[in-house]
């Protein structure tokens, strides 16, 4: 941790920093095993005690950016689902190209509202938070409109899984269906789904939608992590392709979509 090594650099004893800083050593330890994340006030006492106050402003921003990494959902939508769709709009707009890889629910931006309704509902009383449902999903499906317009590109890996997962009723999900077979055609959109009888040179992974090679955001069942370290980054690129390998595209993918449609009878 770049705190603790401030310290070594000045020679400073834990003990000795503690007294410099105005608090208990056990603050000290707890701060460099990364058991309590430091206050702004915190990293500025700290510099200050290892005489090094032209790192200040470069050490709250990291801290910060960890901070913001890993966010719970709960946090995040404590006053409802709008304002992160919201945020995912302006990710959609400063980006070129989105790739997604969705192995749960169809990624927001090829939803139909039925779907997005059903769908956030179902979160909303999981997690208990603010209804603000309509409203959010009037954001979320808001997105949509950067298929056809801006120049932005949608490059999508989906397991077939996917299409099959029922969220609503049958009329719900199949209109769902059907409007994948309506993106498909899009200059935008390149569409490929993974089948279940796929040989797997790579596992399935929890969803993820990379931003320009500069942005991530993998979403788990609590929170979104969002990546932005390159070494990641490239990992992610990685995984991306070799899933991209195992996917079927064009009529072969619209098979598998007209079967999951029959399939709902």
């Amino acid at each position: 941790m770049r705190l603790a090594h401030l310290r070594k650099d000045a020679g400073l004893s834990g003990k000795e920093l503690s007294v410099r800083c105005g608090w208990h050593p056990a603050k000290t330890t707890r701060i460099q095993k990364g058991e309590a994340a430091p206050t702004d006030a915190d990293i500025r006492a700290w510099c200050a005690a290892c005489e090094a106050e032209g790192q200040i402003e470069d050490l709250i921003a990291t801290a910060r950016a960890v901070d913001s990494m890993y966010v719970e959902w709960r946090r995040l939508q404590r006053n409802g689902m709008r304002k992160v769709q919201e945020d995912f709009f302006a990710l959609h707009a400063q980006a070129q190209i989105c790739r997604s890889y969705v192995s749960n629910v169809v990624p927001g931006f090829f939803q139909t509202p039925a779907y997005a309704t059903a769908l956030m509902e179902t979160i909303t009383d999981f997690q208990g938070t603010p209804n603000d449902v309509p409203e959010a999903v009037a954001a979320r499906v808001a997105r949509s409109r950067f298929l056809y317009e801006g120049g932005h590109r949608f490059v999508v890996l989906m397991e077939e899984c996917v299409l099959r997962y029922r969220l609503g009723d049958a009329e719900t999900m199949a209109a769902q269906l059907r409007h994948l077979l309506t993106v498909m055609p899009l200059a935008s959109v390149s569409l490929g789904i993974i089948p279940f009888t796929a040989r797997r040179s790579m596992w399935p992974l929890e969803a993820f939608y990379l931003y320009d090679d500069r942005h991530l955001v993998v979403e788990t069942l609590t929170a979104e992590v969002n990546v932005t370290q390159p070494r990641e980054l490239a990992d992610y690129a990685k995984a991306f392709a070799e899933l991209a390998k195992m996917a079927l595209y064009g009529d072969r993918a619209r098979r598998l979509i007209t079967t999951a449609i029959d399939c709902l009878g």
